[in-house]
């Protein structure tokens, strides 16, 4: 009912691979891929993406924060990714993409920037398998949590259960131990964690606190009865 995927986004990158293995006994390790387009930053791409699968048994969870993810998403699948998510202001053709995406052997996932509502894309939950919440702007790590969507968490799992799907409900930005909690009870499942991991003495412990609240805070949560 919990997962955490470490965000390579707050690591050390000139350790990547020892960055990596460090938290094994993730769930995903989440890779932050951005153009320096679509958000203010430029991270990394396809051959870290390959690197990075040849350096650890952590599935990889991509997070596509890049103009044109119909071009580029498919080769982030066959770079090893486990999962891949694009931008829904992005895409031109999600649906195509999102079977593109699931027919190369990956989850496909849909990403939405705060100001983007979910309402408008509920006849796209059944050809996904995570939707992600964004709880900050895209491009930057270590922004503070923005307490406003936890509503649109609340209405993304409403939306899920309310079509009978097996969709994760991912938020990515800001989540620590005084946050997860929140995030837990609104109705999310995958979590993305980055400072509050690889800013930790020991990222490994971190990962197996943060999902210890996430777990009992879901425990009472309503959207979670009978999960």
């Amino acid at each position: 009912m919990a997962q955490i995927n470490p965000s390579i986004l707050s690591a050390d990158f000139a350790r990547l691979a020892d960055e990596a293995r460090a938290v094994e006994g993730s769930d995903w390790l989440h890779v932050d891929v951005m153009d320096n387009h679509f958000v203010p930053n430029l991270t990394l791409g396809v051959p870290v993406v390959e690197s990075l699968r040849k350096a650890t048994d952590t599935p990889l969870d991509c997070h596509l924060m890049i103009e044109d993810p119909d071009r580029w998403a498919p080769q982030y699948v066959e770079a090893g990714a486990g999962s891949v998510t694009f931008h829904v202001e992005a895409a031109a053709a999600p649906v195509r993409l999102a079977r593109e995406i699931r027919a190369k052997g990956a989850r496909a996932s849909m990403a939405l920037k705060p100001a983007t509502p979910i309402e408008p894309y509920e006849d796209l939950l059944g050809e996904l398998d995570m939707v992600l919440i964004m709880t900050v702007e895209p491009g930057f790590g270590g922004q503070a949590f923005l307490d406003i969507m936890l509503p649109k968490i609340r209405r993304t799992r409403d939306l899920v259960a309310r079509h009978g799907l097996d969709v994760w409900v991912q938020v990515d930005g800001g989540v620590s131990a005084s946050t997860i909690e929140r995030c837990a009870e609104a109705g999310a499942d995958v979590f993305v964690a980055g400072s509050a991991v690889y800013g930790a003495e020991d990222p490994a412990a971190a990962v197996r606190g943060l999902r210890e609240q996430a777990v009992a805070a879901a425990k009472g949560a309503a959207w979670a009865c009978g999960h």
